[in-house]
């Protein structure tokens, strides 16, 4: 069975809407899907008795947090989205997401970006704010050729958009995870662009604070790193999930389903609920 545990759709930065995300994830063969949108829960709103039995959907999250001073993700998974202390963590969330994106828009309008905000906001639409609306922007309006080259430029980590020290700190995070009845996992952990000392020291702070998972899998990444996450996995006694991080289906690299299956040896994360 395929488990792709980490998609998004557009109630955050994705571009599908949740019912038209789940058939174009259904038509890749995917058995076990999760909406992991940012930081909020609104896609399974919008899917209230819209579902079909495949594939099955595992109510889920993605939270930002800090660590060190670096901008992190936490995916919280088999959530209960109508959890009180969940809803007031993502409604916590969902300010700091929009403070942050006066932030973004007042530091891209120093690089001579004109009202960034008002095009941005024009383009989320109902949908929380992230920085890929920024880089659609910024596509739209000739600054960047790609959304690759607006992150390279303009958002990525220190750039004048990489603004991440509004979010709650790692505990509290993963405290609403688990009070939602929740396993809390690590994001694309191979993403971050740390030493190999300093993703130890995280996956040590992220244990100790409640933390269980984390994704050894996530879209097209190398063998060598997902045998380098696995060892992790097993240091740590982390159960292990996979995802595709999907956005777009303009981003064929992260296809739902398009990755390889977890390696031999680890707990699946999906055997804990």
């Amino acid at each position: 069975m395929i488990h792709d545990l980490h998609i998004h759709s557009s109630a955050s930065d994705g571009s599908l809407d949740p019912v038209r995300l789940v058939e174009h994830v259904r038509e890749h063969g995917v058995d076990v899907m999760s909406i992991t949108d940012h930081d909020t829960v609104d896609a399974y709103r919008q899917l209230e008795g819209k579902l079909s039995i495949r594939p099955v959907l595992v109510p889920g999250v993605e939270l930002s947090t800090t660590w060190m001073g670096r901008g992190i993700h936490i995916v919280g998974l088999n959530i209960d989205i109508d959890n009180q202390v969940l809803q007031r963590g993502i409604a916590a969330q969902a300010e700091s997401r929009n403070q942050r994106a006066r932030l973004i828009a007042d530091r891209l309008a120093r690089t001579g970006i004109a009202h960034p905000l008002t095009a941005v906001r024009a383009l989320a639409g109902d949908s929380a704010i992230g920085r890929p609306h920024f880089a659609r922007h910024l596509v739209d309006i000739g600054a960047a050729r790609n959304l690759r080259a607006a992150f390279r430029k303009y958002l990525g980590a220190g750039k004048p958009g990489d603004v991440h020290t509004l979010w709650a700190d790692m505990p509290e995070v993963i405290s609403w995870i688990k009070a939602g009845g929740g396993i809390a996992v690590l994001a694309h952990p191979a993403k971050y662009g740390m030493t190999g000392v300093k993703l130890r020291a995280l996956l040590q702070d992220f244990s100790d604070a409640g933390g269980s998972g984390i994704e050894v899998v996530c879209g097209r990444q190398d063998d060598a790193t997902t045998r380098r996450i696995a060892a992790l996995a097993r240091d740590f006694e982390l159960a292990a999930s996979s995802g595709s991080d999907f956005h777009s289906p303009e981003q064929h690299w992260t296809r739902p389903g398009g990755f390889p299956p977890l390696p031999d040896g680890l707990e699946p994360v999906w055997n804990r609920w």
